[in-house]
């Protein structure tokens, strides 16, 4: 009981925190990077143990997300990625972590700065070839549950999750009370950014070490899926999770773990 009451208080109190960074005495940097219809406190229950290991840990709050109010029609696929790019300023040797879309917004930062990047970590991720968005992706993966309960609002440019789907599509494995917060908490996705392509190079992208950290009970992005694209991606090496979309809620241990591992 009293850890589901700690992963409760984590995940309600992490979705009003804003992108935080903390420099340690390694040079070891950790980025972070959310996915869709999420926000940086996703990770809340995860940083503390990285930090706890010494790492620097930047967690970033995309536009539009969270308590960030950026107008969707000014928020586009580059507007993601430049500031990934401005949190890193001029680190070198970073490990950058992407779960879900991020996988693409994290794909394209290497593209772009690949001599700042050691590694990428795909978090049951979308990882893309050259030209692929993640509605591309999406289509590719019928056992998804996004599909059914998906509505878009061109008027708004918006894609929506219906709040009834949330907690079997994201958090499947959470504590009621946490897939209870999820739900009623849901907010739309910046539609633009999810159907933008990436623009990939062999010399750059292809050049960065990848891991993959599969999630094997997935409703969002299937278990069937991100083996393929971890295989058709050529990852280095693949761990797997016993768990929903979400792993930084259920097991942030094991999570953080695979992390601190990665960044060594």
């Amino acid at each position: 009981m009293k850890k589901v009451i700690f992963i409760l208080a984590m995940t309600v109190s992490a979705f009003t925190t804003q992108a935080q960074k903390v420099v340690s005495k390694h040079s070891k940097t950790i980025v972070l990077v959310h996915g869709a219809w999420s926000d940086s406190s996703s990770w809340n229950a995860v940083t503390p143990i990285l930090r706890a290991q010494g790492e620097e840990v930047i967690n970033i709050n995309l536009a539009g997300h969270g308590k960030d109010t950026t107008a969707f029609a000014g928020i586009s696929f580059q507007t993601y990625v430049n500031q990934v790019k401005a949190a890193i300023g001029n680190r070198t040797a970073v490990v950058l972590a992407g779960h879900s879309f991020a996988g693409l917004v994290i794909s394209q930062v290497a593209e772009e700065i690949p001599s700042q990047v050691k590694e990428l970590v795909f978090l049951a991720a979308a990882l893309p070839n050259d030209g692929a968005s993640l509605l591309s992706l999406a289509k590719q993966d019928p056992a998804s549950h996004i599909g059914k309960a998906l509505t878009i609002d061109k008027e708004h440019g918006a894609a929506i999750v219906t709040k009834e789907a949330a907690a079997d599509i994201f958090a499947a494995d959470a504590p009621q009370q946490v897939q209870e917060y999820i739900a009623a908490n849901l907010k739309p996705e910046p539609l633009a950014p999810l159907a933008t392509p990436v623009h990939l190079t062999d010399k750059n992208f292809g050049s960065i070490r990848k891991v993959y950290i599969h999630t094997v009970n997935d409703n969002a992005i299937s278990y069937a899926a991100q083996q393929y694209m971890a295989k058709a991606g050529k990852v280095a090496k693949v761990y797997s999770l016993p768990s929903s979309h979400t792993p930084f809620i259920s097991m942030p241990d094991k999570l953080a773990a695979i992390l601190i591992t990665e960044s060594k």
